[in-house]
């Protein structure tokens, strides 16, 4: 659901900038209660673990295909929405300017749908289905992927009158289009998440906010970072993804490249010229690393005097 440069107009454009600079702003002061020793360097992991994922991209019917979203899953790990969006927006970023995966002009309109939006609306879709389960822990990854699911298909719905407020196609036919697809990628959005917040349940608790479980490191998870950005990620489908294949049968794909504002960088598209398959890998864990890096600086920044 990344938008490129190109799909947006600039009065557009600027509005969701300002709108996702000022969320951007509010969360770095709230999110210092979420932040102590331990739960700076598991920022810095599950904004990894949502770059390396987000380059799967998995197939979903009409020669589609989707990819994780990730900012339910993330504000659930970290324990609070606002901590979830700086993960996701540093993802957005780091993606834009590293590797021209969403239009720079696009950053403020991609963030604002992605990491304020679809964070909040997953949030809060789980915590109420919690509420109506009972509260029970065990009902935390159906809640979760629920939530998860919906809020992919909010983000689109969002995202495409933010398209036809650009003029880039009429709402009564980009709407339904971006609406139709997100909600087979939601599918897939609530099964992932779902299944990672199983796993980290059952074998990793302590790495979940609120559980007493002793903490047992942080090798494990790195190395399965690592491992989805560098190798499971060459098997990533080559469909084109929901947004890009909604502008291909509506006929405005073509304005990504009348405007394409590319940082120089040799990591364009996540590859390396001239090395194939390598080139993918590495440039996976060195965005990965990046990832890591850039989250882990601002939760150190943002910690409590007292952390």
């Amino acid at each position: 659901m990344h938008i490129p440069d190109g799909f947006v107009s600039v009065p557009v454009a600027g509005a969701t900038s300002l709108a996702s600079v000022a969320a951007l702003f509010v969360a770095l002061g709230r999110s210092q209660e979420a932040f102590g020793v331990r739960r700076a360097p598991l920022l810095g992991l599950t904004t990894a673990f949502i770059f390396a994922a987000q380059m799967i991209n998995f197939p979903v019917a009409g020669g589609t295909s989707g990819h994780l979203l990730g900012g339910t899953l993330a504000a659930i790990v970290l324990g609070s929405p606002w901590a979830g969006m700086l993960s996701i927006a540093t993802v957005l970023i780091i993606q834009a300017v590293l590797f021209a995966d969403g239009g720079i002009t696009a950053l403020g309109a991609n963030i604002l749908n992605m990491a304020v939006i679809g964070v909040w609306v997953g949030w809060i879709l789980t915590q109420t289905l919690q509420r109506l389960f009972g509260g029970s822990k065990g009902r935390l990854p159906l809640a979760a992927g629920i939530g998860a699911g919906i809020s992919v298909v909010v983000a689109a719905v969002v995202a495409a009158l933010e398209l036809a407020l650009s003029g880039t196609a009429p709402v009564a036919v980009v709407l339904p289009a971006m609406t139709g697809v997100h909600i087979l990628i939601g599918v897939g959005e609530g099964v992932i998440t779902s299944g990672v917040l199983t796993y980290l349940a059952t074998a990793r608790p302590d790495l979940l906010p609120g559980e007493q479980h002793e903490f047992r490191g942080w090798s494990i998870p790195i190395v399965s970072v690592f491992l989805i950005a560098g190798v499971f990620s060459l098997f990533a489908s080559a469909w084109p993804d929901g947004l890009e294949k909604v502008a291909e049968n509506l006929g405005f794909i073509d304005l990504a490249s009348k405007v394409r504002i590319i940082v120089p960088t040799p990591l364009a598209d996540y590859g390396i010229e001239g090395l194939g398959a390598i080139g993918t890998s590495i440039a996976g864990l060195v965005g990965a690393a990046v990832c890591f890096a850039v989250a882990f600086g601002i939760a150190k920044i943002v910690k409590p005097n007292n952390a």
